[in-house]
């Protein structure tokens, strides 16, 4: 395959390639597969956190009170400052 990109980009992608010790078809290719791996793993925690157990509205409320536990129980541990 070919492909034609900006030479800007070819001369970055080219310098990150060489000081990897790699071709710039390698570098290219790694960067592909690093992309999908990272896709996956997305879709995998996004899976993750929706089946974790029943949803909660994240209301205004909600933060209020998550932001008032926070405080209090930073107080309990560093006490006052």
């Amino acid at each position: 395959m070919s492909i034609v990109i900006q030479p800007d980009l070819e001369s970055r992608l080219r310098a990150r390639a060489e000081a990897e010790g790699v071709t710039i078809q390698a570098y290219v290719e790694r960067l592909a597969r690093d992309d999908e791996a990272a896709e996956e793993e997305l879709e995998a925690l996004a899976l993750e956190g929706l089946n974790s157990g029943q949803s909660i509205e994240g209301s205004e409320s909600y933060w209020d009170g998550r932001k008032r536990r926070l405080i209090i129980d930073r107080y309990r541990n560093t006490g006052p400052r």
